[in-house]
């Protein structure tokens, strides 16, 4: 029932820039944490970055002054700006979201998945 729609993935060179975005059919005002998350094949999903509904942001040690986080609460959107790319951030990036209200019976949501590719 939640909707959370990714786009902006796909094949870059290295040093090159993406930026994935994820709008979500929840209100914003019902969310405490949006975020991405990264898998690469064979190893765990890990976090890249978050931001609070305050505003404060979490990144991963591998991808800080790389990556820059925000949202539009007009647009219930989070966005992920990817600059200098490296073939290490190949992986799915996942949209995450967490409500400080159960929402279809769910704290914590997650989108399908978008497929970023860097190539060396």
């Amino acid at each position: 029932q939640v909707q959370l729609v990714e786009s902006g993935g796909g094949l870059v060179q290295a040093g090159g820039s993406l930026r994935l975005s994820c709008a979500t059919s929840v209100n914003i005002v019902s969310i405490n944490v949006m975020g991405w998350y990264r898998q690469a094949p064979g190893k765990q999903r890990e976090l890249v970055a978050t931001i609070t509904s305050g505003g404060s942001t979490n990144y991963a040690d591998s991808v800080k002054g790389r990556f820059t986080i925000s949202r539009d609460n007009a647009k219930n959107t989070v966005f992920l700006q990817m600059n200098s790319l490296k073939p290490e951030d190949t992986a799915v990036y996942y949209c995450y979201l967490r409500t400080g209200v159960v929402v279809a019976y769910r704290y914590d949501h997650w989108g399908q998945g978008t497929q970023v590719t860097v190539s060396s």
